[in-house]
């Protein structure tokens, strides 16, 4: 095991990662920008060193200042977190030429999973549905219309590399497809440095099903069960639940092997989520597979009981995972929420500025991940999740209840935060009978 590693990151991951690390034994470093000084998790740090301006070009995205704090505190690895560097190949590159742990999948896997046009190749490969589209990239708008009118709208564009719903445009004739093409493209150049896309056919009212899988060094890989990322807003995740409330077993089961196959033949180790879409019938497409850590990973955590961030650093440091699929039993349903500091009523417009009055939720069942407190600063400079609120309970009808008790006990003011709004979807009619789709916030709400 490792005796000291550095947290690429910043806010509730980068503390998330600090309690792991303590209850294994492991120092932890926290890197931190000139707008994060005070946050309270470093003091929780055996070490922080600052890395630069508030600028995450500057900071948490500058590989070299990363680097140079990692080879002044003399660690042994570095955990990226989610976001920032997470899935940067570059960076998982430069940390393997330095002799420094990257806690994340082998180079090669991630250069594999991370452009989704070759991992769409590597799950036709093992017999894994994927969502009918472009063989390969589209070099050109005039390709994707010829394409579009053969397969029928609508169709969604999207980008290659990253992920989080940048790059992805959902067309509906020909007059929007030439203009989509190229913002989409752009927008991927811009956040990812990757402006290739490619094409699929749009399915009309989908339902987002992530699988989550565990791989070690020795070739050994298992799943934790699933999870329903369907309620999104602009492709950004909101409410996540496990396990997805329309599955049979038998689907269940599918689904867990064919992600299995995938990560298996890209010879894969550390944390993986494979995501899916389902049809209206059911039937499942794979669409993409994310190489890190998700935000929502405390979902799984509930029903299953195993510390995700804990078995990152046990594989990452070369330990097998001593388990078999049997051993691992899915207990209840979970729900998180995620709480942004985004005002609805101004079409989730930003909303930084000082907490003045911070009263968490508590009680049965109820677990926060979060890093700021009364007094702290959000920055207008990060992404505008401040919080998630994650409920365990033995049926989703407590579990649902549980979660509008715990909302309305969250007190985050002065500033707007979207917990009005979760409360509004967990109480549609639509929602607690589960008839929902990736559609189902914005026509609803």
């Amino acid at each position: 095991m490792f005796s000291k590693i550095l947290i690429a990151n910043r806010g509730e991951i980068a503390l998330r990662i600090i309690r792991a690390c303590h209850e294994l034994d492991i120092e932890a470093v926290v890197v931190y920008s000139e707008a994060d000084k005070d946050a309270p998790y470093l003091q929780l740090a055996d070490e922080s060193i600052c890395i630069g301006p508030a600028d995450s070009a500057k900071s948490y995205l500058n590989i070299p200042r990363i680097i140079s704090a990692a080879e002044i505190t003399d660690v042994e690895a570095i955990h990226p977190g989610y976001g920032f560097l997470a899935e940067n190949i570059h960076f998982a590159e430069v940390c393997r030429e330095c002799g420094i742990t990257f806690i994340g999948p082998p180079v090669e896997a991630m250069q594999l999973l991370g452009d989704k046009i070759r991992a769409r190749e590597l799950a036709h490969k093992v017999g894994v549905p994927v969502v009918p589209g472009s063989d390969g990239a589209l070099e050109k708008d005039s390709d994707a219309l010829e394409l579009a009118n053969e397969m029928g709208y609508p169709v969604i564009i999207k980008a290659a590399a990253g992920g989080g719903g940048r790059g992805m445009r959902v067309v509906h004739n020909d007059i929007n497809l030439r203009s989509a093409f190229s913002s989409a493209s752009a927008e991927a150049k811009a956040a990812f440095g990757n402006g290739t896309v490619y094409l699929e056919k749009f399915i009309v009212e989908p339902r987002h099903v992530e699988v989550q899988i565990m791989a070690d060094k020795k070739g050994n890989a298992l799943h934790f069960y699933e999870r329903d990322c369907s309620i999104q807003r602009r492709h950004q995740k909101m409410i996540e639940e496990s396990p997805c409330p329309i599955l049979d077993k038998r689907t269940r089961e599918q689904l867990a092997e064919a992600a299995l196959r995938i990560i298996k033949e890209a010879r894969y180790d550390n944390a993986a989520t494979v995501e899916f879409i389902l049809d209206e019938e059911k039937e499942f497409y794979f669409i993409e597979a994310n190489t890190r850590i998700q935000v929502e990973h405390p979902v799984t955590e509930m029903v299953t009981g195993h510390d995700l961030i804990k078995w990152q650093l046990k594989i990452a440091a070369g330990e097998p995972i001593k388990l078999s699929q049997r051993n691992i039993k899915h207990t209840g349903v979970a729900i998180e929420c995620r709480i942004n500091a985004e005002d609805p009523e101004r079409d989730f417009a930003p909303s930084p500025g000082t907490i003045t009055r911070y009263i968490p939720p508590g009680g049965p069942g109820v677990r926060i991940d979060t890093h700021v407190h009364q007094g702290w600063t959000v920055s207008p400079s990060y992404d505008s999740m401040i919080a998630k609120v994650i409920v365990h309970q033995k049926t989703r009808t407590e579990a649902i209840a549980t979660m509008k008790r715990a909302l309305r006990e969250f007190v985050i003011e002065p500033i707007k935060t979207t917990i009005p709004v979760c409360l509004d979807i967990l109480s549609h009619n639509l929602f607690v009978k589960s008839k929902i789709d990736t559609g189902f916030v914005e026509r609803n709400f």
